[in-house]
């Protein structure tokens, strides 16, 4: 009964570069599960080769849900992917399969673990788009201190850098007239929860990161981000300012030479993966694998089969 009340979930986190695809496709192999995506730009049709995006030849017959959900062109919140990977979950469970909820999204992934009660605020596009040409003009430390005088907790929980979570919490503020950090809260779903996480050394990392842009560009990022704007899709589309995107399109601008764009690519995706490895720091009841000189899988799929059987919590 309390496997009934309480169904399982796997959770398999860790930054960019890590092997997480790769390796949750083979545990669900082994444990008839199916993959719920975490990927804030995997959400996106098109979008494939930027993304990183696993090809359905590569997928080995296990079902990918929580991608190719929107075009590039229309919004998507973390509301709407909150309720949707909800209810994937539930319709694997209800199917006897096992829900394996693998990215590396800090975000989605919060959201979804830790039950957040998230402001059902739709868009308000026009006062987006205002404060993301301020953002723009004056810099998002500029937006980020008038956060702070209006709302210093969500302040405090936000970089100065991102501009995308400050532009959506001032547009949050500004609709209902509350602090946005008052409309938040968390209810944790009644999973019996797995983390898994896979780590390397920071160096190793850019390594990986530096060998995953290379292999994009030589498998058409470059056409890929010219095709979408062919397609009438704006550079300065929201999709569009994901990791590859931005910097092949100030390439396609005249902005900057190809090499260029490519080592920005790089650096940028460094930055990000710094980001992450802040957030999973905080994960205190992850079983950690490093992922730099053996493949984890042997290990991860022992961890799911004897928290499967009740032998392993959620405990590192």
């Amino acid at each position: 009964m309390d496997a009934h009340r309480h169904p399982p979930l796997i959770a398999l986190v860790g930054q960019t570069a890590t092997g997480k695809s790769a390796l949750a496709i083979k545990l669900c192999q082994a444990i008839g599960g199916e993959i719920v995506t975490a990927d804030s730009r995997q959400v996106y049709r098109y979008m494939d080769i930027g993304t990183d995006k696993p090809p359905i030849e590569e997928r080995g017959g296990v079902p990918h849900h929580m991608i190719d959900l929107v075009d590039p062109d229309e919004p998507y919140t973390l509301a709407l992917y909150q309720s949707g990977a909800y209810q994937v979950i539930e319709d694997i469970i209800s199917r006897g399969k096992l829900p394996v909820l693998a990215g590396g999204t800090p975000l989605y992934l919060n959201a979804v673990l830790e039950g957040w009660t998230i402001p059902r605020v739709e868009p308000d596009l026009a006062l987006r788009e205002e404060l993301e040409r301020e953002a723009e003009a004056v810099g998002s430390l500029v937006l980020h201190e008038r956060l702070r005088s209006l709302d210093p907790n969500a302040a405090a929980k936000i970089l100065p850098s991102n501009t995308r979570r400050i532009v959506r919490a001032l547009e949050v503020i500004a609709i209902t007239g509350q602090p946005i950090s008052a409309q938040q809260s968390k209810e944790p779903p009644s999973y019996r929860t797995l983390i898994i996480g896979l780590s390397a050394p920071r160096e190793q990392i850019y390594s990986r990161i530096d060998a995953r842009v290379r292999r994009e560009v030589d498998d058409g990022l470059v056409e890929e981000v010219a095709a979408l704007h062919e397609c009438g899709y704006s550079f300065d589309l929201r999709s569009m300012s994901g990791l590859g995107y931005r910097q092949i399109a100030k390439y396609l601008q005249g902005q900057a030479t190809l090499p260029e764009a490519i080592q920005r690519i790089k650096w940028d995706t460094h930055a990000f993966a710094r980001h992450q490895g802040n957030w999973f720091r905080r994960l205190q009841t992850a079983h950690w694998l490093d992922v730099s000189n053996a493949d984890p899988y042997p290990e991860a799929v022992a961890l799911v089969r004897h928290f499967l059987d009740g032998l392993v919590d959620n405990k590192s």
